[in-house]
């Protein structure tokens, strides 16, 4: 099953880190992706631009395009990652192995419920 790894952080401390800082912590990152590919279980992984940069589209019909996510919490949604796992306690322990590297990090795992193609996946 293909499980969704959302990461959370407060985005003005990721966007305070230096070039450097924020360097070594991906380095660390594609380690861990690196090993989940190997393992065969790694789908798309992105790190998503500033939320200042986003738009919200809600509401009736056609829906309104609004600013920014708005989303009431402290912490942003700045990337996800979709694994191919056997359960959710395997996905739990990739997030796990994600946050031993990024402890300020949050991650929300949710199970993909329906995947409709576009980068290639294959499910084991």
């Amino acid at each position: 099953m293909f499980y969704a790894i959302l990461a959370y952080h407060i985005e003005d401390t990721v966007q305070s880190w230096t070039p450097d800082e924020d360097a070594a912590l991906m380095k660390e990152l594609l380690e861990v992706n690196d090993r989940l590919t190997r393992d065969g279980k790694l789908g798309p992984a992105a790190r998503l631009g500033a939320t200042a940069q986003a738009v919200t589209l809600r509401g009736p019909g056609d829906g309104m395009v609004i600013d920014g996510p708005f989303a009431e919490t402290k912490e942003q949604l700045l990337g996800l990652y979709v694994l191919d796992c056997a359960d959710q306690d395997e996905a739990v322990a990739a997030a796990r192995d994600l946050k031993r590297v990024n402890p300020s990090a949050v991650y929300e795992i949710r199970p993909i419920m329906l995947y409709l193609p576009g980068a290639a996946l294959t499910a084991s």
